[in-house]
């Protein structure tokens, strides 16, 4: 019997029919601010979930730095074109909860999808940073990271000192910076992240204010206070370490952690997220340990601070596009796909599950100090050292960068520094508690 063929009308027609589907797929934006190995993990995400399901297709859009993709963000929701997603690190969040209208929490998002969502599967210290005073978690956690100290095994060693056992405490550090210098090393000691690891953190390390209404978490009217004898006896300690070579300032943001790598500076204090990049590019053996502390100060340490970023939903999407939000947020919280994060990159498990997972895979027997930023983290906090959370926090990090480059650079005294950052500090915090008087 003669096969009948189809008129090639009637074969497009069909091929268009079967591949409806694919067609239908719902794309969601995402906008992150990950570079490098990071900026890998991130499309590998995007690209794990995409296999996963057929409904959605999460689209990854690398928006250059923290500060760029916010307000490119900003930018694109004034004209009708914000993504679904934006990645904002922690100090933007307190101006994303002040901008009503132009973001849906997360809670929300999840409830109306009818997606399961307990706040309490997340670690504490990072879910309560993200949640306001009613309880509604705003945004979901996704990268989050805690100050760590970073050490090269290798320089200890060739110094004489032992390489399993980090300095714990700031005079300690001091006398490993003088070892390193005199083995040889031109960069013994730096920093990334000056504000976060050598004032913000290093407040709640020692269980000392920041800033009034428990570090702002509690009103916009909070002021800086990071001007108490303390915090001048540090900085003055770091400024001296930088005038004997001790410590050698590398710039702001990270600009230091590629010096870690590289092997030029042999310890510093940088996020816990570091640990990928080193795991990755370092040619030495490494060490993690616990942020160093003052061991005359009552109380410390006491636990370390939320950094990173979280994921934010923008307004004015259709439905179905947050039910795929929705449905992503869920595949990322899964105990085996947070973890894998976890232990891929050095964030913070998200999810306490996760963390257990970790803990009984044996992952931190096998890769000593990882589990630091956890420990940190997951002490009990305080009014003093739940988290951090101003307005116009960007730009109060950057003059405390300004102010402290003075220092470092010999020009101002630590007491003078600190001072005049706080009085700046604190315009910035005056203007934007007028800005959001409801």
């Amino acid at each position: 019997m003669q096969k009948r063929l189809l008129s090639p009308t009637a074969a497009l027609a069909l091929a268009a029919l079967m591949s409806g589907p694919a067609h239908a797929q719902t794309e969601i934006q995402w906008w992150h601010s990950m570079g490098g190995a990071l900026g890998e993990w991130v499309n590998d995400l995007a690209k794990d979930y995409n296999a996963s399901q057929t409904q959605y297709k999460i689209v990854p859009t690398f928006k250059g730095s923290y500060d760029e993709s916010m307000t490119a963000a900003i930018a694109a929701f004034r004209s009708g074109n914000a993504p679904h997603i934006l990645q904002v690190f922690e100090v933007g969040t307190a101006t994303m909860m002040a901008s009503k209208g132009a973001i849906v929490p997360v809670g929300k998002v999840m409830s109306d999808a009818g997606v399961t969502f307990n706040p309490a599967a997340y670690v504490p210290a990072v879910a309560g940073y993200y949640t306001a005073p009613n309880g509604q978690m705003l945004s979901f956690p996704f990268n989050s990271s805690t100050p760590v100290f970073h050490y090269n095994k290798d320089a200890f060693k060739a110094a004489g000192m032992d390489p399993e056992n980090p300095p714990k405490t700031w005079p300690e550090v001091a006398l490993a910076a003088g070892k390193l210098k005199a083995a040889g090393h031109k960069c013994p000691f730096t920093t990334s992240w000056v504000s976060w690891t050598q004032l913000e953190s290093f407040s709640a390390w020692h269980n000392t204010e920041f800033a009034t209404q428990g570090n702002g978490m509690r009103g916009i009217d909070a002021r800086l206070t990071f001007n108490t004898p303390l915090h001048v006896r540090h900085i003055e300690n770091l400024a001296n370490m930088a005038k004997t070579g001790l410590f050698v300032y590398k710039g702001r943001g990270n600009a230091a952690d590629a010096t870690f790598v590289s092997g030029e500076c042999a310890m510093t204090t940088g996020s816990s997220a570091l640990y990928g990049n080193i795991k990755r590019n370092s040619k030495f053996a490494s060490g993690i340990g616990t942020l160093p502390y003052y061991p005359d100060v009552a109380g410390a340490p006491q636990n370390t601070v939320i950094g990173g970023a979280s994921l934010w939903v923008m307004s004015g999407k259709k439905a179905n596009e947050y039910q795929g939000v929705a449905q992503f947020f869920a595949h990322l919280s899964k105990p085996a796909e947070a973890a894998k994060s976890h232990q891929r990159t050095g964030y913070l498990p998200v999810t306490l599950e996760s963390f257990k997972l970790t803990d009984t895979s044996g992952f931190y027997k096998q890769n000593p100090g990882t589990d630091v930023s956890v420990t940190q983290m997951i002490r009990k906090t305080t009014d003093k050292s739940r988290g951090i959370r101003l307005g116009n926090f960007v730009q109060i990090r950057t003059i405390n960068d300004e102010e402290l480059e003075q220092v470092w650079a010999g020009k101002k005294s630590a007491k003078d520094a600190l001072d005049t950052a706080v009085k700046r500090g604190n315009e910035q915090l005056e203007r934007f508690q007028k800005a959001n008087k409801s």
